[in-house]
């Protein structure tokens, strides 16, 4: 028998192939809930919807309107737990560095079809009273144009349009994850 075979044997848990399998995800899990530094920034999708219709609190933006601002773009969806208990600490976000330039672009991708209704999407809005432009993300195209995969998602976007970070799971305030994208708001702002 191996040393790497006795080795695995002795951890527990991950013996045989579905232990394996369970420590493998374990890790990618781990891995994609952790920000994304672009080691070289790589620039932002332009908002694909252009319509009236689909946006919320905003006439339809374009990357160009919001040049000079760092974005922070907030992917969700209405049903998804994990985005709206995270709404405190983004609206609290959005208050403490907007007089210094952060703007905060949500971008509603639904998971259900009855999420899908424009109406509905703006009455849970107003319920967990966002004061942002929200862009309905229907067709998920900008949501593929991002090469998203997790609800909620938050992207930093820096003053020149470039993708800088990338943050994916709830965030409450105080948490981890909030002092990091906190942090990385505070130093995109900081740059000329």
């Amino acid at each position: 028998m191996s040393s790497r075979t006795t080795e695995a044997k002795r951890l527990p848990g991950i013996s045989g192939s579905g232990g394996v399998v369970r420590a493998i995800a374990a890790l990618c899990l781990a891995a994609l809930a952790g920000p994304l530094t672009a080691a070289k920034p790589v620039p932002a999708p332009e908002f694909t919807h252009r319509e009236a219709a689909d946006w919320i609190n905003s006439a339809p933006l374009r990357l160009a309107d919001l040049g000079g601002h760092v974005l922070l773009i907030d992917i969700w969806t209405f049903e998804c737990w994990n985005c709206y208990r995270s709404f405190p600490w983004l609206k609290s976000v959005e208050e403490r560095f907007a007089p210094e330039g952060l703007r905060v672009i949500g971008v509603h991708s639904p998971e259900f079809d009855r999420e899908r209704d424009r109406a509905a999407v703006a009455e849970k809005v107003r319920e967990f009273d966002l004061h942002h432009p929200v862009m309905i993300d229907n067709d998920f195209s900008y949501w593929k144009a991002l090469g998203n995969r997790f609800w909620p998602t938050y992207y930093l976007i820096d003053k020149r349009g470039q993708i800088r970070h990338r943050f994916v799971g709830e965030t409450h305030e105080g948490d981890r994850r909030a002092h990091e994208i906190e942090g990385a708001i505070e130093r995109l702002l900081a740059e000329p």
